[in-house]
């Protein structure tokens, strides 16, 4: 059973300001990404994720982010199923990001 927890964007944001140093990976299509990322978030395309296993950090926290949370979910789905253990699914994704105060 693959396992993986969730993170909102008032959490996340509230880490980033804190200073906190955290793997980000942004899921999304480049013309998706060309609109704006989360700062310090490192583009790799869904797609892409199986051919680049190597570059995910398997025992540490990875928030994966994309437009809605859809994405990041499958992602993180799938990486948990290969046991990576801190797989973390950013709720709502850039939408709910870009709607932040």
């Amino acid at each position: 059973m693959s396992s993986y927890t969730t993170i909102t964007v008032e959490e996340l944001k509230s880490r980033l300001d804190a200073g906190e140093r955290i793997h980000l990976i942004d899921v999304r299509e480049d013309e998706e990404v060309a609109q704006g990322m989360i700062p310090g978030a490192v583009h790799m395309p869904l797609g892409q994720v199986p051919h680049k296993l190597d570059q995910i950090p398997k025992d540490e926290e990875v928030i994966f982010i994309c437009r809605s949370g859809y994405r990041s979910d499958q992602a993180c789905q799938y990486l948990s199923s290969l046991g990576f253990k801190g797989t973390t699914n950013l709720v709502g994704g850039m939408l709910a990001w870009t709607n932040l105060p």
